[in-house]
């Protein structure tokens, strides 16, 4: 595989924001400033299935052999956690912060995140983590939501509960959650309300900003939380599998492994030289002095 670094001037007033891409070859980080991806390269190496990113830097990966987690962010202090191969992965926040992790079984478990975060030289044992509950063919992760093929669950204290729907594909925590499903795409508020009609893939938000696909293809967006969706036009043919934010810009991905961004200008794309791109997040941007 061809070599997957760039370098881009940045403006020293916009310290650049990584971005993890889980892909078939393995990790990606790619700095963005503003809507312009800089430098990237392939952090780790081996299938990346999913990968999420905290409010407090933790950065978790669901890996070809197990399921990883490092503080701050830092992909070079990724350690294993004794989950064993995950599918989906996802960051709780809020009081029980945690990581949560679904198997190929449907086993669905929690990995508390301690206080001053974890501490590579000391990696989780088995034993502490929690098992949840089981749900078959979950298929997306995203805070307490589960996506699965009999719907949408929601991770409790206790377990995990179902919470409607059918078929839910992708699921989106933050706000008001979305959910995209084999029959529309629906917004939670007094009950599961139905956005849009006909089947949706891919659904995200950060509580304000909100995208989707839809099955055959069509990207929607909306600016602000419970406005109007409208369909979006992006320079690519590619399917797009997920999107992310940052403090200044939309990143959507496609699965052939370009990364795409808007600031409000309009969207820049850019290949980071990666296939089979499954999922990206945003992590926190770094501090000034």
């Amino acid at each position: 595989m061809p070599t997957i670094r760039e370098k881009r001037v940045y403006d020293d007033a916009a310290p650049p924001t990584p971005v993890f891409v889980a892909a078939e070859q393995g990790l990606v980080v790619a700095q963005l400033s503003d809507d312009a991806v800089g430098e990237f390269g392939l952090a780790r190496r081996g299938t990346a299935r999913d990968v999420a990113v905290g409010p407090d830097g933790t950065l978790a990966v669901a890996a070809d052999e197990s399921l990883l987690v490092a503080p701050d962010a830092d992909p070079d202090r990724l350690h294993e956690t004794a989950f064993g191969l995950a599918t989906a992965v996802s960051v709780v926040d809020g009081p029980e912060l945690s990581v949560v992790a679904v198997d190929e079984s449907g086993r669905i478990a929690r990995l508390q995140i301690p206080d001053e975060g974890f501490d590579p030289e000391s990696s989780p044992e088995a034993a502490d983590w929690t098992d949840l509950g089981v749900v078959d063919d979950a298929r997306t992760l995203d805070g307490r939501l589960v996506a699965a093929a009999d719907g949408v669950h929601r991770i409790t204290a206790a377990g995990v509960d179902h919470a409607g729907l059918d078929d839910a594909r992708d699921v989106a925590a933050r706000g008001a959650p979305l959910a995209a499903t084999g029959e529309g795409l629906y917004e939670l508020g007094n009950g599961w309300m139905l956005a849009r009609e006909a089947a949706h893939e891919t659904v995200a938000t950060d509580g304000e900003r909100a995208h989707a696909v839809a099955a055959d293809g069509t990207v929607l967006g909306r600016s602000t939380g419970g406005g109007e969706w409208a369909e979006l036009e992006l320079p690519t043919g590619d399917r797009i599998v997920d999107f992310a934010y940052t403090d200044a810009a939309v990143v959507a991905a496609t699965e052939s492994g370009s990364l795409l961004a808007n600031a409000g200008e309009g969207w820049r794309s850019r290949a980071v030289g990666v296939t089979g791109v499954r999922s990206i997040a945003a992590g926190p941007r770094p501090a000034t002095e």
